[in-house]
């Protein structure tokens, strides 16, 4: 399926905002890279959609702020064998 760049980075905006995504599990959707999403949605949908950009960032930035519980949990399974 071809998608315009400007498709592509509103449909992973959309993504991002309903499913309360991360850019990894929004690249894995899309079959396209981490940094292709980045791209998108920092550089690309600012210039046609302010408004679905600052929806988005919202979203993006809670989940930095939450990276780091993630990691500490994720090492606690594997160190735990789960």
């Amino acid at each position: 399926m071809n998608l315009t760049i400007e498709d592509r980075a509103r449909d992973c905006a959309v993504y991002i905002i309903e499913n309360d995504a991360t850019v990894r599990a929004a690249a894995a959707k899309f079959s396209v890279s981490k940094s292709t999403v980045h791209k998108d949605i920092s550089t690309r949908l600012p210039e046609f959609s302010p408004l679905l950009y600052r929806q988005v960032k919202a979203v993006l930035d809670k989940n930095k702020a939450e990276r780091h519980i993630r990691g500490g949990n994720a090492t606690r399974r594997k160190y735990k064998g789960e």
